[in-house]
């Protein structure tokens, strides 16, 4: 039987690719919030984020996410981020 093909992303921070399922997915949406999608269905523009904690305060320090989503990204999301990879 043919095997399913992993969907895989690329990370902003890092720039290396991981399978889908294993990564953060970050959304602007079009009513212009930003929000951790942990379904991977929320509409909007998404970009993906490691599960890194290194990687998540690179993205904090060096602003990743407020360049690729086009939208001041505020502190409550990369604390979210960091709360849900202590899970």
């Amino acid at each position: 039987m043919k095997e399913k093909k992993v969907p895989l992303r690329k990370c902003v921070v890092t720039n290396t690719q991981h399978p889908k399922m294993e990564m953060f997915r970050v959304v602007r949406t079009p009513e212009g919030e930003v929000c951790i999608d942990t379904t991977g269905k929320v509409r909007g523009h998404g970009v993906y984020v490691s599960k890194d904690k290194t990687a998540i305060n690179n993205a904090k320090k060096r602003k990743l996410l407020d360049r690729f989503l086009e939208i001041k990204v505020p502190d409550e999301i990369y604390d979210g981020l960091l709360a849900l990879l202590e899970e």
